[in-house]
């Protein structure tokens, strides 16, 4: 796995956010924002990590980072499941790794953007087993979401931020609305935001979760 970019607070960290980019993306698309928010905690170390690139099914073949192939859409997505769940154990490595240098689990902060945000919802909830800070799912889905799954009392404890764009024509709002509604019937305590924007991330919403961040780091 490609290295992380990395970002070191100007004090000594003792809380992180680990920041998942989208389908076709790379570790570098929220290099701003990590930069600026990192501005407002001093002491938050940022991780953004690199998905492998490969071939994917949607964009015929064609290879571009993917945490998970995508083979088809109906609206659901239809992934190469062995992908997701490599892709999951390469974040819950990154979580262990943090804690084994001293950060506290309940400091760590899991945030995705559209793919990346649902491999950061099914680590958090059903991949990771440990405590953690939250999770932040930028414009995303939840892929394991479905009827059947139940959240053991210690995930449904661990606040999420879902925010979505309400003009959003590549992961329906619909979908981003339906990981919110299931947060919220297992009984974790979940915010939602929806802005009139589209597959993208606005000034507006990252006050929304700096402001977020600051409740909870």
């Amino acid at each position: 796995m490609t290295q992380p970019l990395i970002f070191e607070p100007s004090r000594p960290a003792d809380a992180c956010v680990i920041w998942l980019h989208g389908l076709g993306a790379d570790r570098y698309d929220f290099e701003p924002v990590a930069q600026m928010l990192q501005r407002s905690f001093s002491s938050t170390r940022f991780i953004l990590p690199q998905a492998p690139t490969r071939p994917v099914g949607i964009f015929n073949g064609m290879s571009v980072p993917s945490w998970y192939d995508i083979l088809g859409a109906t609206p659901s997505r239809i992934i190469d499941e062995t992908q997701f769940a490599s892709s999951v154990q390469s974040i819950t490595t990154l979580i262990q790794e943090q804690i084994d240098q001293g950060i506290e689990a309940s400091r760590i902060i899991l945030a995705g953007f559209s793919q990346g945000g649902a491999v950061a919802l099914h680590t958090g909830y059903l991949g990771w087993e440990g405590e953690l800070g939250g999770v932040i799912a930028l414009s995303t889905y939840g892929q394991t979401f479905r009827d059947g799954v139940n959240l053991c009392a210690e995930k449904r404890r661990l606040p999420a931020l879902c925010l979505h764009g309400t003009l959003d024509n590549v992961v329906a709002p619909a979908m981003g609305r339906a990981a919110y509604d299931f947060l919220i019937a297992q009984g974790v305590p979940a915010r939602w935001y929806a802005y009139p924007m589209a597959h993208e991330v606005t000034n507006e919403e990252l006050g929304d979760i700096a402001a977020w961040l600051r409740e909870r780091l």
